[in-house]
């Protein structure tokens, strides 16, 4: 007979087999139980974190009086944080909301779903459905689905913005592109900060750019607020570029008629020079006229420097 690591005595072939088995079936019994207990306070915690970020009335306080004048109560401080949390949910749904009606609206996703009022027909356009399914107006329906776009552009730059801001900017989206209107917002927060923003800045702002102003439709939103505030300022015309010299015109047409004379061509027109040049320019294997411009950038900022002086 012999002792086992367990501080049992081995007997029999029988008896050793009944113990080990005894043994390892108590062992899986103990690891069942560790991740059935590991499991269910996974489970809980998820339980406890959905219910955290479940949005519901019944998580907004009723209306109750004042506790008293001045400072909050720790238990008003907490009743204002929930209220607060409601209307920024509301800033966030209003975008699903639109966003969905656009998806339904492209997809023409309602074309299947029986009128309420009329259930022999189907619904024939989004905004039918809107009015009648969820009580959204027609009007309403539209600035939503032009709006969500800019919205959305604007929460993932990590923007807080409102219903009332997003509607300020519809108008410069349908009127130049979504990476303008999304520029008007930036410009705005750079100049006064992102805290400060409110939908009457914007419509100012916007307001206050001229009717024949050029933006291009590629450029990224920082690249156009610049040129927004730069036209503002009155740093830049309405084309969005900065004024020619009448000077630098009269050098570049003689240069252009150099430039003919030497391909033995006739007049070249102006805009067929600045091609050319913008194609030297970003010409990544022959860097000379990249050179040339930043030498005169440089030059140029060293002599603004010294007039402050």
């Amino acid at each position: 007979m012999s002792e086992g690591k367990f501080g049992v005595t081995w007997g029999a072939e029988e008896e050793t087999t009944t113990t080990a088995a005894e043994l390892e079936a108590a062992e899986a019994s103990r690891t069942q139980a560790s991740t059935a207990a590991i499991e269910e306070r996974v489970a809980k915690a998820v339980d406890e974190a959905v219910e955290a970020v479940r949005p519901g009335l019944d998580k907004i306080p009723d209306p109750v009086e004042p506790a008293g004048e001045g400072a909050l109560t720790p238990e008003e401080e907490e009743r204002l944080r929930q209220c607060k949390d409601g209307i920024d949910l509301h800033d966030l749904a209003w975008v699903m909301a639109a966003k969905a009606l656009d998806t339904m609206a492209v997809g023409r996703l309602f074309r299947t779903t029986p009128h309420k009022l009329e259930p022999e027909r189907c619904y024939d356009t989004i905004e039918e459905w809107a009015e009648v399914e969820k009580g959204i107006s027609v009007s309403k329906c539209n600035q939503w689905r032009a709006a969500w776009p800019i919205g959305e552009v604007l929460m993932a730059r990590g923007y807080e913005t409102n219903p009332g801001q997003i509607r300020e900017l519809v108008p410069v989206k349908n009127a130049y592109s979504l990476n303008a209107a999304v520029a008007v917002y930036v410009l705005v927060a750079d100049s006064v900060g992102a805290d400060k923003v409110t939908a009457k800045r914007l419509e100012e702002t916007r307001k206050l750019m001229p009717g024949n102003l050029q933006l291009e439709d590629d450029e990224d939103p920082e690249a156009l607020a610049m040129t927004i505030k730069g036209v503002l300022l009155g740093e830049l015309p309405a084309s969005g570029a900065p004024a020619i010299p009448p000077a630098v015109k009269r050098a570049v047409d003689s240069r252009a008629i150099a430039l003919a004379d030497e391909l033995n061509r006739g007049r070249i027109p102006r805009a067929q020079v600045q091609l050319h040049l913008l194609q030297a320019f970003a010409d990544e294997k022959d860097p000379t006229v990249f050179n040339a411009v930043l030498k005169r950038m440089k030059d140029e900022e060293k002599a603004q420097k010294k007039r402050r002086k």
